[in-house]
């Protein structure tokens, strides 16, 4: 049995997707970040960097005692190598999926995270920041789309952990100001992805938990206005 803390964002929906790819048992417990819910001390000691999702693992294979998770691509790798699922076993395979993981985890995720942030959320409008920001989705939707052009139906190869990374961050693509029927063969996969019973399932339980904005004007105030003293 996993223990999932989760909200429904993207780093969220991946974990999702992931478990009802696998048939993994779970269990949601939510943490709902625009109530703050996300600095309980419960939660920040399976998750010290106060954000979503965390997982405890209550049978590792190891044998040992529950082991906690955080960090969404940390997770889907933890639980792809559990389950020798998702990730290709040989050497080539695997590097080749952990790539485009990090490039998820260090580039279309924080990219598309501060182009949500500056076009929708923050108090000013300042020009050079959305540009900046829609430009390099744009960017990133263009490599994604030339690593899909040879095709192939997944990021590599078989369907991995590196397209549930990457998906849900492709989901928003309208708030982020990107037309993906510019991408064709990103366009595909999206499609591919967004109709696997395990996607339909993620999202339709995410709708039974939360379907209010995430970021109100409260919630911006515990959201986006944290800095060290916000850990101590």
């Amino acid at each position: 049995m996993i223990d999932l803390y989760y909200w429904t964002t993207p780093n969220g929906h991946k974990i999702t997707m992931f478990l009802e790819e696998a048939n993994l048992p779970y269990e949601i417990f939510p943490v709902n970040i625009s109530k703050g819910e996300q600095f309980e001390p419960s939660f920040l000691a399976i998750a010290p960097n106060n954000r979503i999702p965390a997982i405890v693992d209550k049978d590792p294979v190891d044998g040992g005692a529950p082991i906690a998770i955080f960090e969404s691509g940390a997770i889907l790798l933890y639980l792809a190598d559990k389950l020798k699922q998702f990730i290709p076993q040989d050497l080539r395979g695997r590097n080749l999926a952990l790539q485009w993981l990090f490039w998820q985890m260090g580039g279309l995720g924080p990219m598309a995270g501060q182009n949500h942030h500056f076009v929708q959320y923050a108090p000013e409008k300042i020009q050079y920041a959305m540009d900046r920001y829609v430009k390099e989705t744009s960017r990133l939707y263009g490599v994604l789309n030339k690593q899909l052009s040879d095709g192939r139906e997944y990021i590599a190869g078989d369907y991995s952990i590196a397209d549930m990374a990457s998906y849900p961050w492709v989901v928003p693509h309208v708030r982020q100001q990107q037309n993906i029927k510019e991408f064709p063969f990103l366009y595909s996969w999206f499609e591919r992805i967004r109709y696997r019973p395990a996607t339909l399932k993620a999202y339709e339980i995410a709708n039974t938990i939360n379907t209010a904005p995430t970021v109100s004007e409260e919630a911006k105030k515990l959201l986006f206005g944290q800095d060290a003293k916000t850990v101590n």
